[in-house]
């Protein structure tokens, strides 16, 4: 009996221990399960060349949403300029948002975004986003964002509609 407290005290380390290794692990597990399934809505990066290289479908119209949420806390209101675009597979456009600081401080945040359906994320790809870099806004600083966009045309035939969505959350100044 006198091994029994101590077979307790090295099962408890060994659990401590795979706790932390799978905790240490989950991020990277998520990222390959959400780029396996297509869940999670992230959206693909292309360089401006390779966006240009895409061949137009001028016979096929998507319609893209906008939408834009700010987290809780932050002292901004953020918006779409354009509540929604007619697109043609192919080709690259450009939509604008508009963020604005209320607050007396300079803050700094982070946007992420997210695109729907989950299945459509990695056929809608930014060149250029706000999203790629912390913002900074003075106090009481607008500012108008764009991100640069096109949408393979190996997007399933299916989808006929996509909503891109931004949330910004505190972010603290590098």
């Amino acid at each position: 009996m006198e091994n029994a407290p101590q077979k307790t005290v090295l099962k408890l380390s060994l659990v401590v221990v795979f706790m932390f290794g799978f905790g240490y692990a989950l991020v990277p597990l998520y990222d390959v399960f959400c780029e396996v399934t297509g869940l999670n809505g992230k959206t693909g990066r292309l360089s401006a060349q390779s966006a240009q290289a895409l061949t137009v479908d001028p016979q096929r119209t998507l319609t893209v949403e906008f939408l834009a949420t700010v987290n809780q806390g932050l002292p901004w209101t953020f918006k779409p300029l354009q509540k929604k675009m007619t697109v043609h597979t192919g080709q690259v456009y450009t939509a604008y948002y508009l963020a604005k600081n209320h607050s007396a401080d300079s803050v700094t945040a982070q946007a992420v975004p997210s695109v729907a359906p989950n299945s459509a994320g990695t056929f809608f790809n930014k060149t250029e986003c706000f999203c790629f870099t912390q913002q900074t806004l003075a106090a009481g600083e607008q500012r108008e964002m764009p991100v640069r966009f096109v949408v393979d045309p190996l997007l399933p035939a299916n989808i006929s509609t996509l909503t891109l969505s931004y949330t910004f959350f505190n972010s603290p100044a590098r």
